[in-house]
């Protein structure tokens, strides 16, 4: 269960007046499939969702953004990615606004502006709307606590253990207990919260964002048991028994086809039994996690009934991407058993049954990597009558803020903590709780040069993907109402209007600074952005290695008090001086990627005469050494420069600051530069 349940208060349980502004629960599941819970034609056990929608609505079309941090950040700002600071991934600073891998000032939070209107804001779970240097760092203004949420408990950053984390209550690190369980934590808590909550004082707000079933594949025994012989029956069958299923619920007409099996996907009949053994495995853990998160959902919806509250209550359901198609494999063994030591994904083969019945998956713009289920559970607000029916109109991510907004009474802001704020991209989703319709027009996406545009039942998508060229002559255009799984490119029938299409993305394009377009790998986007060195200590240590002694006499901290060239600087208090240079130190590892020069600098001042050892060298052992000095360090403070240095062959490098054999003293360090060239 969750760990800060301990730290409430006593519970309130009031019946609302009727009329009385709604609490508001969105929840949000990661990397799950279009197809995969039971209400949209998944054979996986989700009887708590189903019954939301049964008794609910949900969304034939409803599109996220292809990935976890820009979808979140549509989620949560009510904006277009690139508009927060999120085009790409929490993984690196691209080194343009747009897409500097964490929020930014422009745009304010569901959070935010609900708590401005005198709602109690909640947030269990994922997080990954900070950078990764920030969450390294512990750059707690990145984190939820400090961009609108009263309470949180989760992660802040991405993909996790499930048995074994570190989860924060609020900024505050917490050890996770024997029989810990990610998903039962995340419910159980949010579970928590809402039984605590005194209604009497305001409404609440809940984010609720589970990391499952994202990577990597982690279950208690108990509930894979249960799928474990469901799945021998392969993804050839499965496919077509979601589909038929898909069909005879009205989620799509007789006469839709389904995609064809993936050319990277061998025949099911075509593996060895052994492979379908494994390869039901994998599936049968990850359809063990979708399970347990519909468990979890269960609780937070009998909170809610405890409460007297959840007629009153919209929940909003709906997943961050479509299905992972990321072939992963880690961890201390490679069995597939769904145990904490454990790394693996559920790879290509089955994505593509979760993705029924479209094409593709998570990155790309094709159904299969944005579309998403919808249920919306609201009994005083949604007529009646639209029970268990679906929406027809289609919807993005950037709506359910204008939602919370528009049912909260809220007033979303030109202006918030003196910066200029973004005006929202969505359209209030109320309009189809009557049966009536939003209006919403053309929608627009980028990820990883991956684009589309939706305008009516027309629908432009081009796939790039990583390492390859944008090609405009690669768009394809297709009817959405007479063919939704994209089976039929029009585009050499109708190219005017696949080239307006087009232009209009352009215009959409330059609006919120989505160029240029980068089509390079993770990795290489990684590796790049570790050539930009976290010099000015603006996320902490954050991609900084920090070694301590173990004696003690040599700490190192971010003093924000002796500012130098910026806000913060790093500051090494030596107490008692070690032997040796390895002892004590900052490492700065980058990869030369080519590059042929590498010249540092940094700015010092210490409280009297000291020195420092500073090393370029190669990383691992032995490490070879490009640049050795000891750097003599005067009280009134100065710069050092290294000059230009040759990097004799591509590789990984290290800068090192050493103290093992400063003197007694402080000594502050900042304004850290490293300037290539090829």
């Amino acid at each position: 269960m969750g760990l800060m349940a301990a730290a409430l208060p006593a519970a309130v349980s009031c019946s609302p007046e009727k009329g009385a502004r709604p609490n508001i629960v969105v929840i949000l599941a990661d990397d799950m499939g279009y197809s995969d819970l039971g209400c949209y034609g998944g054979e996986i056990e989700t009887p708590n969702l189903d019954n939301l929608a049964e008794n609910g609505i949900r969304y034939r079309q409803f599109y996220n953004n292809a990935r976890s941090c820009p979808s979140r950040a549509v989620l949560m700002t009510g904006l277009y990615p690139h508009q927060a600071g999120m085009g790409w991934m929490a993984a690196a600073d691209l080194q343009t606004p747009q897409y500097q891998g964490h929020l930014n000032n422009n745009c304010v939070t569901i959070a935010e502006v609900l708590k401005e209107a005198g709602y109690g804001t909640y947030m269990c779970g994922k997080w990954h709307l900070s950078s990764d240097r920030q969450n390294q760092g512990k750059v707690e203004e990145a984190w939820p606590a400090q961009r609108g949420f009263d309470r949180f408990y989760g992660i802040p950053s991405g993909a996790s253990n499930y048995f074994k984390t570190t989860m924060y209550n609020e900024n505050t690190p917490s050890p996770t207990p024997e029989g810990f369980y990610i998903t039962t934590a995340l419910s159980d808590s949010a579970a928590t919260f809402i039984s605590r909550h005194d209604y009497k004082e305001k409404p609440l707000f809940m984010y609720l964002a589970f990391n499952a079933p994202h990577w990597p594949l982690h279950a208690p025994q108990q509930t894979i048991d249960k799928y474990a012989e469901r799945y021998m029956a392969g993804w050839d069958r499965l496919r077509q028994e979601r589909f038929e299923r898909q069909k005879a619920m009205g989620l799509f007409r007789q006469d839709v086809v389904l995609s064809p099996r993936d050319k990277d996907v061998q025949a099911w009949d075509s593996l060895t039994p052994e492979e379908q053994k494994e390869f039901a495995m994998r599936m049968a853990i990850y359809a063990a996690q979708v399970d347990l998160m519909d468990q979890g959902i269960g609780k937070v919806v009998q909170a809610l009934k405890e409460t007297g509250q959840f007629d009153n209550t919209i929940i909003m359901f709906m997943s961050d991407n479509g299905a992972c198609a990321e072939f992963i494999s880690g961890g201390k063994r490679k069995a597939v058993d769904g145990k904490e030591d454990t790394h693996e994904s559920y790879r290509i083969n089955w994505a593509n049954l979760s993705s029924t019945p479209y094409r593709e998956y998570k990155h790309y713009t094709n159904e299969g990597g944005i579309a998403t289920p919808l249920i919306v559970s609201w009994p005083e607000g949604i007529d009646s009558s639209l029970d268990g029916t679906f929406i027809d109109e289609y919807g993005y991510f950037a709506d359910i803020m204008a939602t919370c907004v528009d049912v909260a009474g809220a007033e979303y802001p030109e202006t918030y903590r003196g910066n200029e704020i973004h005006p929202m991209e969505g359209v209030s989703l109320v309009p189809n709780f009557s049966g009536g319709n939003t209006g919403r027009g053309m929608t627009f996406w980028e990820h990883e040069a991956n684009i589309a545009v939706r305008d009516g039942k027309w629908k432009i998508v081009l796939k790039t993907g990583e390492g390859n060229t944008f090609k405009t002559e690669n768009i394809e255009l297709y009817d959405m109402e007479a063919d939704p799984t994209e089976m039929n490119n029009l585009a050499a029938s109708d190219p005017e209007r696949t080239a307006n299409m087009f232009k209009a993305w352009e215009e959409w394009a330059e609006r919120v600074h989505a160029y240029p377009l980068d089509t390079r790998f993770y990795g290489e986007r990684q590796a790049a952005y570790k050539r930009v060195i976290n010099g000015e200590f603006d996320d902490n240590f954050g991609g900084w290695s920090v070694k301590e002694p173990e004696n003690g006499g040599i700490s190192f901290s971010i003093d924000t008090a002796s500012m130098m060239s910026g806000t913060k600087c790093a500051r090494a208090d030596i107490a008692a001086a070690g032997s040796k240079d390895a002892d004590a130190f900052l490492k700065w590892n980058f990869p030369s990627g080519g590059m042929k020069k590498v010249r540092v600098a940094f700015d010092y001042k210490a409280d009297g005469a000291n020195t420092l050892s500073l090393k370029i060298e190669k990383a691992g052992a032995p490490a070879e050494k490009l640049f050795s000095e000891t750097v003599a360090i005067a009280p009134d403070g100065g710069q050092f420069d290294t000059g230009e240095i040759s990097i004799p062959e591509d590789g990984r490098w290290q800068v090192v600051f050493y103290f093992g054999k400063s003197s007694k003293g402080r000594i502050w360090i900042d304004n850290v530069k490293m300037d290539f060239r090829e």
